[in-house]
Formats: structure tokens, C-alpha cells, sequence
């Protein structure tokens, strides 16, 4: 394990469900540490093996650009079940990740 507190956040989260990037912060303890978030999944994504894919934005929509990482999440997420609606948009009152539904 990590003494990266977003990093043990971040491994936390059970396959098919996502988290967003203010509430991984949140739990890490970072209360406004969204960007640090983002910072942790490009330096440490590699190095930790973390489901980078599963850490959405607030509206429960995918950030990266199309054609640079986008139809990769979307496809990742959509192969361990996470549903996308109107808008590419993630359900996530049926799907964010809430503390203590860890498989």
C-alpha cells in the first residue's frame, strides 16, 4: 500500500462503481484537493496500479478530451457494468462509490 492518502482512496473504489475527483479529495482529506487528485492519477497511476478510469467530474461525465483518453474510460467503465445516459453522463446516485461498499 501507498502513504498517499488519494492513492489508498482511489484503490477503495469496487469495480463498477466511479468516484469524482472532489470526493476522493474529500475522504484523502483535502477538502478542496480536486486538482490534487488529478496531479496524483498522472504521477502515480502507473506506479500503483490505480483504476484511474473509475474517478469521474461532479456532473458524472468523463474530463478527459475525446480522441485523448476519453473512449478508453468510457469503455473501461462500460465494461464492469457503469451505465452512461443522456449526455455521457454516469447515474451517480446508482453508481458513485459511497465509504464502506468496498467488495
Amino acid at each position: 500500500m501507498s502513504s498517499n492518502p488519494i492513492v489508498e482512496v482511489i484503490l477503495r473504489i469496487p469495480r463498477g462503481k466511479v468516484a469524482t475527483y472532489g470526493q476522493v479529495a474529500r475522504l484523502a482529506g483535502y477538502a478542496n484537493g480536486a486538482r490534487l487528485v488529478v496531479w496524483t492519477l498522472s504521477t502515480q497511476r502507473k506506479r500503483h496500479d490505480l483504476p484511474w478510469y473509475r474517478i469521474v467530474n461532479v456532473r458524472g461525465g468523463i474530463s478527459l478530451p475525446r480522441g485523448d483518453g476519453y473512449e478508453l474510460q468510457k469503455a473501461m467503465l462500460t465494461a464492469e457494468g457503469v451505465a452512461f445516459g443522456a449526455g455521457d453522463r454516469i447515474d451517480l446516485s446508482r453508481f458513485q462509490w459511497q465509504p464502506g461498499e468496498e467488495a
